[in-house]
């Protein structure tokens, strides 16, 4: 015979302070879960939403990332006549050779410098990333040495604002627009034109290739082609792949988000033990009356594990509400992190979603029945006799 879950809420109302106490520690820990998770997903999100299925990224063969690849001029003029690729209304290739740089810059608070990633990109680059919007001013004019930057590097980085100056090796260069990356990568890079860009910094070749295929099956061909050509040392992939390998940035952030939970969950684990052990010295003679009354060790070692797993959900759902307010809240701001691929500062959001907070309450649901099943399996054992006599 099972107790009926009223006695156990009934329980739970009675003893309220040590109720109380229990669901606060249980929502912190909950919600310091979620807030590192949320901070991983938005890291991941900054990649994953990057790239169009259509295009294509060609980097030298063994190179993880743009900065760290090599494309020749010669090797863009033999890639550039491949006839998978596809053109414009006006007949021209949809190539883009890009050249990658990284500088450092002031942060617009003062708090030091972090590596600004700026991308060289061709005429037909625009084109090519069709989620990237100018939102203020206009886009640069090459050989006037004019970058346009993302609305986020502009709220965290020095002069980033229209017709804000700057130096990056030695030479100065002008603010003339402000882009929307649309949550994607590109809001942590700012603009500039290629060749300006190879010109200025000192760059003999380019760092990557963006290309645009007529369809999937030109895509394959193309890769294979440049895998089999001698004069190619290259690669080619889809572009959304190429960016979603990137997620490895947001790795370290998950990890640390998971080693605080585990460290402050071994404490929660502890806190509802120490408040379920409570609970049964000062039940005891009632768990005899339960005993006399028929009611087996199974029944009350049940009746137990179900209080903590409500007190542990309780929790869990406080937990998840501070976890989204906090997300709602800073919902406007942006963040920054080291990208350790790119060595470049990788900006983003926190990202709440329903997957998330699952987890999370499955995180707290095994910390309720963690910490309360040596308990219960103490309340579920103690001689009946002995229960009755307790004072």
């Amino acid at each position: 015979m099972a107790l009926p879950l009223n006695y156990n809420l009934r329980n739970v109302l009675v003893r309220w302070r040590s109720t109380l106490f229990t669901i606060l520690g249980i929502a912190l820990v909950v919600a310091v879960y979620a807030v590192m998770q949320a901070m991983a997903v938005g890291l991941a999100k900054s990649s994953q939403n990057t790239g169009d299925p259509r295009n294509m990224m060609v980097v030298r063969k063994g190179s993880t990332a743009e900065s760290s690849s090599q494309v020749l001029r010669e090797q863009v003029k033999l890639i550039n006549y491949l006839p998978q690729i596809a053109r414009d209304e006006k007949g021209r290739p949809l190539i883009s050779p890009d050249v990658i740089v990284l500088f450092s810059l002031p942060r617009r608070d003062g708090s030091g410098e972090a590596n600004v990633l700026v991308r060289g990109i061709s005429p037909l680059g625009l084109a090519l990333r069709p989620q990237v919007k100018l939102v203020a001013g206009r886009w640069f004019t090459p050989g006037k040495r004019e970058v346009v930057v993302t609305q986020r590097m502009s709220s965290r980085f020095a002069n980033f604002e229209i017709g804000g100056r700057f130096r990056g090796s030695g030479k100065e260069l002008t603010v003339v627009g402000i882009m929307d990356g649309g949550n994607t990568a590109f809001d942590s890079e700012v603009w500039m034109d290629a060749d300006e860009a190879r010109s200025i910094f000192e760059r003999e070749h380019y760092s990557s290739v963006l290309l645009r295929v007529t369809d999937e099956a030109a895509g394959k061909e193309l890769a294979k082609h440049i895998e089999t050509d001698k004069r190619l040392p290259l690669q080619a992939l889809p572009e959304t792949d190429y960016y979603s390998a990137q997620t490895k940035a947001a790795a370290p952030i998950r990890f640390l988000g998971n080693f605080l939970a585990t460290a402050m969950s071994i404490g929660a684990i502890f806190a509802a033990m120490n408040t379920m052990y409570a609970t049964v010295g000062a039940r005891t003679r009632e768990i005899g009356t339960l005993r006399v009354l028929g009611f087996r060790r199974r029944a009350v070692l049940a009746s137990f594990l179900l209080e903590g797993a409500l007190l542990s959900m309780l929790g869990g759902l406080l937990g998840c509400l501070l976890s989204v307010v906090f997300v709602v809240v800073l919902h406007n701001h942006s963040f920054g992190t080291l990208n350790f691929q790119t060595w470049g500062e990788t900006v983003f959001q926190f990202q709440i979603t329903p997957v998330l907070l699952l987890k999370a309450l499955g995180f707290s649901l095994a910390v309720g029945v963690l910490g309360s099943l040596l308990p219960s399996l103490r309340a579920s054992r103690l001689p009946v006799i002995a229960a009755l006599k307790s004072v």
